[in-house]
């Protein structure tokens, strides 16, 4: 895998010339390297170097020393976030090799600890994840949770996804949004609910008057508890209103999971509906809505519990979201070294006590 470093080296330096003592490039060098080994916070990043300068002095210049805590705030506050996401999105489009196929999975998530005194919103980030492949391939920025609708053909615009099913759910919805992802060459599989009525009014016309031309059944047992899901898919759009708004519509989609708590004997039952470009095959329908959640697994709950994103107190916008991608940046290299079988948690720690391990993570 190639450095994400040699990526930022053309991003804008927004420092006044006489008042730079240390170099951007050692300053990000040694964000990336100290996120990796489970630095949070400016503080921690500042102790960081301090204990690896010797080390890090193999690869950077350091004409000063180790930054600041306060110098890595201003720099990471001061940077442009769009010429941070480009310079993410150029990295992930020279490592990333999609697989035919790509479940890509898009939702939200909001950084709760974001929002500064006296503002209305926190940040909120909307983010496409391969499933397979376990990247992330790119994010964008929203005002709040609601513009996830605007968002979200901003994000489809700079992704690859040609032979790729990408997965979103209610929220994305939107014929716009199917448009978009057929013009990218991929197939869509979105969730349906009563933010489109007329739509759910006619998919439950169509389980109710048509047959199914597929059915997949699969259990899983795990966690105290066995889930039995049923995929049933159909190609009669005879009851669905305006099928020329949604472009290349041919399958809707009825799941129905049953889960038995086993300590508790407890069932409960969900049932989901969702439209697809795809060809009926019920199996791969099936398989490719258990993948939409590998984002919330693999991604958004990792950001949280393992880089602690949502109990972060940064609050200056720019520095928000530019640490965000730094986060994004280390979770990407730490997931695609594969020497290790540890978890993400286990990498970091073995990248804090072993330098060596740590350069492999970040030559990758």
């Amino acid at each position: 895998m190639k450095s994400p470093i040699e990526y930022f080296t053309e991003i804008t330096d927004p420092r006044i010339e006489r008042c730079k003592e240390h170099l951007l490039s050692d300053i990000i060098f040694i964000t990336i390297s100290a996120v990796i080994c489970g630095c949070e916070t400016w503080n921690d990043i500042e102790s960081y170097g301090e204990s690896k300068e010797t080390w890090l002095r193999r690869f950077l210049k350091l004409p000063n020393g180790i930054p600041s805590h306060d110098t890595f705030n201003r720099v990471f506050s001061a940077l442009d976030p769009q010429q941070m996401e480009d310079c993410f999105l150029n990295w992930i489009k020279a490592i990333a090799e999609i697989t035919e196929g790509e479940v890509v999975s898009i939702d939200g998530k909001t950084i709760r600890g974001s929002r500064s005194k006296g503002a209305k919103s926190f940040v909120h980030m909307v983010s496409a994840w391969a499933n397979t492949n376990h990247l992330l391939l790119g994010q964008v920025k929203v005002d709040d949770k609601s513009n996830e609708i605007t968002a979200i053909p901003k994000l489809l615009e700079v992704l690859e996804l040609t032979g790729c099913i990408v997965t979103i759910d209610a929220m994305g919805c939107q014929t716009e949004i199917a448009d978009k992802i057929i013009s990218k060459g991929a197939d869509y599989l979105l969730a349906v609910k009563g933010n489109q009525g007329k739509l759910e009014e006619g998919i439950q016309d169509v389980v109710l008057f048509a047959k199914p031309v597929d059915e997949y059944n699969d259990t899983d047992f795990g966690h105290g508890r066995i889930e039995q899901r049923k995929c049933q898919v159909y190609s009669d759009l005879t009851h669905i209103q305006d099928v020329p708004r949604w472009k290349e519509l041919r399958t809707i989609v009825k799941i129905e999971a049953t889960r038995t708590i086993k300590s508790t004997n407890k069932v409960e039952t969900e049932t989901r509906f969702y439209i697809s470009s795809l060809k009926p095959d019920a199996k791969r329908i099936s398989e490719a809505v258990r993948k939409h959640w590998g984002i919330e697994n693999s991604l958004h709950w990792v950001l949280d519990v393992s880089f602690g994103e949502d109990k972060s107190m940064k609050h200056n916008a720019n520095a928000v979201e530019n640490f965000s991608i730094i986060n994004r940046i280390a979770l990407n290299l730490v997931k695609q070294e594969k020497s290790k079988k540890r978890s993400v948690k286990g990498k970091r720690l073995d990248a804090g006590w072993d330098n060596d391990y740590l350069l492999k993570i970040l030559k990758n």
